[in-house]
């Protein structure tokens, strides 16, 4: 039975070098890649009526943009590696969402870059490489 391993991307370089140590373990080891990109989002977000009338369509669009802008392009570069590739794209919490999507999908390792595209919320509230050390039960390789 093949195995997967999970590539978390936000299109930063730090994602970018992710995805080419990606490649390189999934080829060795024969593995399919799971491409996961998390649009944070909280459901405890305080929205006007307004705004929560226009939260389902600004939801399904910026998931079209990321699949496009983001996810796209990584997929088609693990594709043209030679790499099986399944892709998934979701809102939520960015580190609950990926040990989610890794524990659905059985991965046996996850692979993120150590710097994205987070900035200064980063400083205020610790990365998402972070968290998934902490937390995850799966393997969580961070890419320098």
């Amino acid at each position: 039975m093949a195995h997967s391993f999970l590539l978390a991307v936000d299109g930063s370089e730090g994602s970018h070098k992710a995805v080419e140590f990606a490649i390189d373990q999934a080829k060795r080891s024969e593995a399919e890649i799971i491409l996961a990109y998390v649009i944070e989002w909280s459901p405890y977000a305080f929205n006007t009526p307004e705004e929560n009338e226009n939260r389902h369509k600004r939801r399904e669009e910026e998931l079209e943009q990321a699949k496009k802008v983001i996810v796209s392009p990584v997929a088609a570069e693990l594709r043209e590696a030679g790499l099986t590739v399944k892709t998934e794209v979701q809102h939520g919490n960015p580190g609950k969402t990926l040990i989610d999507i890794a524990k659905s999908n059985n991965v046996s390792q996850m692979f993120i870059g150590r710097h994205g595209e987070s900035g200064i919320k980063t400083l205020l509230f610790g990365s998402i490489a972070a968290n998934l050390i902490q937390s995850s039960p799966i393997p969580v390789t961070v890419v320098p």
